[in-house]
């Protein structure tokens, strides 16, 4: 006898979709406490643009802060947005966070100061740039939703792609968002998911009504008589956060 399943639930889905991220923020507090602890002075692994020995930092440098405040500034935000990526697109989640994070550093080794970048917010603006115009771009109301959900979480990191704070890299910032805008270009047909709920017919309305392209119709009845209706180990001074 064949069994079948019934889809997950969205708590259930949600729950799925907080775990990885979850772990990624655990890994950053786990190497950000190990180097306080031990004295690693691991922020010589940063991404130093246009050197060799820098080139590590392209895999290395978002799992590395300065601080504590820069630390909790960025694990939040990668929890959140992570977990809005998985929920919302998890068939393409993993390429999204890999191409953004590999993406985003290779951007900053190319074009940014000669300093030492270090910190996850270059990931975080590529998320966001992603699922703000992800949402837009499907003309999907539950997405739309995101999208100003994202703006009202987030818009205020508009400020940070530019050269405003001397220690701030605002380069990983500006290249996160360049790279999650593209992405969402790119990943545009993929479908979600979480689509938005379709409307109830009535079976003689539903029978009557003539097909439209893209269109659903729902048919008013009004009562009767009423008519008819319808309707941090370098020199702070050479280092550079994000």
């Amino acid at each position: 006898m064949e069994h079948l399943h019934p889809p997950p639930r969205r708590t259930d889905r949600l729950g799925l979709a907080v775990i990885l991220p979850a772990l990624l923020v655990l890994v950053l507090w786990a190497v950000y406490l190990l180097d306080q602890g031990m004295g690693w002075e691991a922020a010589r692994y940063g991404l130093t643009p246009r050197s060799s020995a820098g080139l590590v930092g392209i895999f290395t440098a978002p799992l590395l802060h300065a601080d504590l405040e820069h630390l909790i500034g960025n694990s939040v935000p990668l929890l959140v947005l992570g977990t809005a990526l998985i929920y919302f697109f998890p068939t393409i989640a993993f390429r999204v966070a890999a191409v953004s994070w590999l993406a985003t550093g290779i951007g900053v080794w190319l074009a940014a100061r000669p300093s030492t970048h270090i910190g996850a917010s270059g990931l975080v603006y590529a998320l966001a740039a992603f699922l703000f115009l992800s949402g837009m771009l499907r003309r999907q109301r539950t997405q739309m939703g995101l999208s100003l959900l994202i703006v009202f979480l987030y818009g205020s990191m508009f400020w940070g792609i530019f050269p405003l704070m001397p220690r701030v890299s605002w380069e990983s910032h500006l290249w996160g968002a360049i790279v999650g805008v593209v992405l969402a270009l790119i990943f545009r047909t993929e479908p979600s998911p979480v689509q938005d709920p379709q409307p109830v017919l009535d079976e003689e309305d539903d029978d009557a009504l003539p097909p439209q392209q893209g269109i659903t119709i729902v048919r008013y009845t009004p009562p009767q008589g009423t008519g008819d209706g319808s309707g941090q180990a370098l020199d702070p001074e050479r280092t550079s956060i994000s």
